[in-house]
C-alpha cells in the first residue's frame, strides 16, 4: 500500500499514480461539461436575444401610437382652453385695431376692430389646434390597420386617441361658431 498525500493545490501525490487511462476520461469528462456549459449559454443568450427584439418591435410602435394619442389629446385640450399663440395673436389684432382706428370713428366700428378682428383670430387659432387635434388622433386609430398583422393595439392608446377626436371635434365645433358669431356674439352697439 502507497502513502498518499494533499498538496496544497489540492492534487494527490503518493506512491500510487494513475494510469493514462483514468487520467484520459477525467480530461474527457470536463472537456464534456464543459462543451455542454457552452451550448446551454449559447441557447440562453439566442433566447434573450429573441426576446429583445420582439420586445422592441412591439415597444417602438406602441410608443410611438401612444405618444400621438396623448399629443391629440393635448391638442384638443388647448384648442378648447385656448393657447399661447392663440392669446399673442389676439393681442396683435387688438392692437393693430387700436393703431389702425381713428378716435373719432363711430362706437360699432372701434368695437369691431378692437375687439371683434381679436376674437375671430383667436378663434381662428383654436380651430388650427382642433383641426390638428383631430387628425393626430384619427392617424393614431387608424395606423394598426397599416401596420403589422396580428398586433393589437393597446387599450389605453384606443381610448386616449379617442379622447383626442373628441376634444378635436368639440373644439373645431365650438372655433367655427365663435369665429361666425354664432356663439357670443360682438355687441351691437346701438
Amino acid at each position: 500500500m502507497g502513502t498518499k498525500t494533499v498538496d496544497e493545490t489540492g492534487a494527490e501525490t503518493g506512491t500510487e499514480a494513475k494510469t493514462d487511462e483514468e487520467k484520459a476520461d477525467v480530461t474527457k469528462k470536463a472537456d464534456a461539461a464543459d462543451s455542454t456549459d457552452t451550448d446551454e449559454v449559447a441557447e440562453h443568450d439566442d433566447a434573450e436575444d429573441e426576446v429583445t427584439a420582439e420586445a422592441t418591435e412591439a415597444g417602438s410602435s406602441g410608443v410611438g401610437q401612444g405618444a400621438g394619442a396623448v399629443v391629440s389629446a393635448a391638442l384638443g385640450l388647448v384648442s378648447l382652453t385656448g393657447g399661447w399663440i392663440g392669446t399673442v395673436a389676439a393681442a396683435r389684432e387688438t392692437l393693430i385695431g387700436q393703431l389702425e382706428t381713428a378716435s373719432n370713428a363711430g362706437v360699432s366700428t372701434q368695437i369691431k376692430e378692437v375687439y371683434g378682428d381679436a376674437w375671430q383670430t383667436s378663434a381662428l387659432w383654436a380651430g388650427v389646434f382642433a383641426l390638428a387635434a383631430l387628425i393626430v388622433g384619427v392617424v393614431v386609430l387608424a395606423r394598426p390597420a397599416f401596420g403589422t398583422p396580428g398586433k393589437p393595439q393597446a387599450v389605453w392608446i384606443k381610448s386616449v386617441a379617442w379622447g383626442g377626436v373628441a376634444l378635436g371635434v368639440i373644439g373645431l365645433l365650438l372655433a367655427v361658431l365663435k369665429y361666425t358669431d354664432a356663439l357670443l356674439g360682438l355687441p351691437s352697439a346701438g
